[in-house]
């Protein structure tokens, strides 16, 4: 016997004429921010991207706030009914609202992670239109508090990212990390041009060599840190994400991780176009 979806509404219990009043939102990378990022910071952050310099809203109606996880998948950060409309600074794009969460849905806030597949990319819907199209994936444990771990091969971090990943509060990233030698790639995504290193119990499990580069923008490379001097610390921050090319358990020896290093250098040809020093 097929399981049946289980729906949005199907937890919301919104009456025909509450739908028609409801309007969801869903948040994503607008070019410069990733909303989950600021969640993970202050999930109060959020309510600005849900709340401001929108047209969308109308005075009683039920806002509905997503936040992109990944492609379909998406995490339930509020659920409020607009109290108030604000005129900022008197301009056409400068409206803000304030809305008053909704008691009984308060326990899903941070917990609830739908699947909603935006094939147009707009960010607000109404909510008779879609209600039947999200599904809930998973009710977490508890409030969402990290990235989720993709597996090795899918690791790609942002600066911004990989700072949640090290100071933040979710064990699974850490866990996957702390006992991994690895080798790994450091990414400008402004000019295209790599760095190579690696991760062994020498020089620290991957875990704490990628900590060092939250903490001083370098990991102690020469190129790096003439270019955090040339360039500052913030260009490094913007512009930088991190990967994983090959990783290990604590059993392989370091000497056999150096030379997939220096290989991974030479296929890279990350000494004459990139930022290593030497092979």
């Amino acid at each position: 016997m097929q399981e049946q979806d289980i729906l949005l509404n199907d937890i919301l219990h919104l009456s025909d004429e509450e739908l028609k009043n409801t309007r969801i939102r869903f948040n994503m990378y607008n070019g410069e921010t990733n909303p989950i990022d600021e969640f993970l910071k202050n999930p109060d952050n959020l309510l600005g991207w849900n709340y401001w310099n929108s047209k969308s809203y109308r005075l009683g109606q039920i806002a509905i706030g997503f936040v992109k996880l990944n492609s379909d998948e998406w995490l339930l950060f509020t659920i409020g009914r607009i109290t108030k409309i604000i005129d900022l600074l008197k301009g056409e794009r400068n409206i803000g609202y304030e809305a008053k969460p909704i008691e009984k849905y308060k326990k899903y806030f941070g917990r609830l992670i739908i699947k909603y597949h935006n094939k147009d990319r707009q960010t607000f819907k109404i909510g008779t239109n879609v209600i039947n199209d999200i599904k809930i994936s998973r009710i977490l444990e508890s409030f969402y508090d990290g990235i989720a771990f993709p597996g090795y091969e899918k690791v790609c971090l942002s600066y911004e990212q990989l700072e949640l990943v090290v100071k933040g509060k979710d064990q699974s990233y850490r866990n996957a990390l702390e006992k991994q030698k690895a080798v790994y790639v450091l990414t400008d995504t402004a000019t295209g041009k790599l760095y190579v290193g690696s991760a062994t119990s020498d020089k620290g499990m991957l875990l704490d060599r990628w900590s060092s580069y939250i903490y001083n923008c370098n990991g102690g490379n020469k190129q790096l840190i003439e270019l955090t001097n040339n360039e500052g610390v913030d260009y490094f921050k913007k512009n930088f994400q991190f990967s994983i090319i090959e990783h290990y358990d604590m059993t392989v020896s370091d000497k056999y991780i150096l030379e997939r290093e220096k290989y991974w250098k030479k296929v890279l040809n990350t000494v004459d176009n990139g930022y290593n020093s030497n092979w």
